[in-house]
């Protein structure tokens, strides 16, 4: 272990150091750097139970505890899937103080793998050594779609790589699109703190991309009597998990995903699924100049007892646009699915992990009536 290090923020720990945790005189660190060497800290060190945080991106956040078992079972899927070898080097740019980017550090001590750790910025490719060639990553559509938009030349960077993971917010149509001028194969995610990150991918380019998601081996999944999905496995200590996740079962092993069972709104007797409307308006956004950030919520009405209003980021569209958005809407979208209000936020409010928090932005506008 004397020689291995990784490279935080462009610094080098070596893992001796980082065990001992005798770096801190020596190396000037920021809370988020402390925050990763004290998770390496205590993995090198062999602790057994791992605390942490869900995101809150649909409910409250909690604090639940994962085993050392559960976190290991999880990356060796990811490791035998992608062919990670050692030394192969992977960029950690989610936040490691969530799961998506812890799991990217279990999966670097777990293959033995050169670690690029860089602060989760919008475009992480800014924070690396152009020459520095890449194995592995884990980004968010977003931050996957400004590399592409900012820094055409790093196209030939991504194709080299042995996988790229995309996870934690619904994809776009635009950036699913962006995705397809990439060689390297790019696979969405499906998973939660609670399996220790992803159960199943999705193929997002090339001749075998698909719309459905396919379980990674040895993990049972089910419907519940509402439709949702259960997951057991070792990644769930082999016990029956129940989420409110809507999907359609395939096979044994593939699903596809519908939307959460909790986003539901029932507007003059119909209930419209959240997930299908927003689908229906961001392939409308396709056709326009820039596609806005934007999700859709009830509002209490007198005659249809919820009416779907569009909550839109950034300056309000004029009233010519707005007609022709709405126009435009009734094409992709069933009569009790097209919004009656349009709504404008400046900027939406956001979750630690960079997920938009639509209870926290509709309390801005006055909206949030739970």
């Amino acid at each position: 272990m004397t020689d291995k290090y990784l490279l935080l923020n462009g610094k080098k720990f070596y893992y001796d150091e980082i065990a001992n945790y005798s770096f801190r005189n020596s190396i000037p660190i920021n809370g988020y750097e402390a925050k990763t060497l004290e998770f390496c800290r205590n993995w090198l060190n062999g602790v057994q139970e791992f605390p942490i945080q869900t995101s809150g991106s649909t409910g409250a956040p909690k604090r639940i505890v994962l085993t050392r078992q559960q976190l290991e079972a999880s990356a060796r899927r990811t490791i035998r899937l992608l062919n990670l070898q050692q030394g192969d080097t992977t960029l950690v740019c989610l936040n490691t103080e969530y799961i998506a980017g812890m799991m990217m550090l279990v999966r670097g001590f777990e293959a033995d793998l050169q670690m690029l750790i860089v602060k989760p910025i919008s475009n992480p490719l800014t924070l690396v050594d152009r020459e520095k060639e890449i194995a592995f990553a884990s980004f968010v559509p977003m931050q996957l779609q400004t590399i592409l938009q900012e820094m055409p030349d790093a196209l030939p960077r991504l194709n080299k790589m042995k996988g790229i993971l995309v996870g934690g917010a619904p994809l776009t149509p635009s950036q699913q699109r962006d995705m397809q001028l990439i060689a390297a194969p790019i696979y969405h995610t499906y998973g939660m703190t609670e399996t220790a990150s992803h159960i199943a991918l999705r193929k997002l380019n090339g001749a075998d991309a698909a719309d459905y998601y396919e379980v990674l081996d040895n993990i049972e999944v089910g419907l519940d009597k509402r439709g949702c999905l259960t997951i057991k496995g070792d990644v769930t200590n082999n016990e029956r998990l129940v989420t409110n996740d809507i999907v359609e079962l395939l096979t044994a092993t593939r699903f596809r995903w519908i939307g959460r069972a909790d986003n539901t709104i029932n507007t003059g007797g119909v209930k419209v699924q959240v997930e299908k409307v927003e689908q229906g308006i961001a392939e409308t956004f396709v056709d326009f100049a820039d596609s806005p950030r934007f999700f859709i919520a009830p509002q209490p009405d007198e005659l249809l007892g919820e009416k779907i209003v569009l909550i839109i980021e950034g300056q309000p569209f004029n009233t010519a646009t707005e007609d022709e958005l709405l126009y435009r809407l009734r094409s992709h979208l069933d009569k009790f699915e097209v919004p009656k209000d349009v709504y404008y936020s400046t900027a939406f409010s956001e979750t630690s992990t960079g997920k938009v928090s639509r209870k926290r932005t509709l309390q801005k506008l006055g909206l949030y009536t739970a």
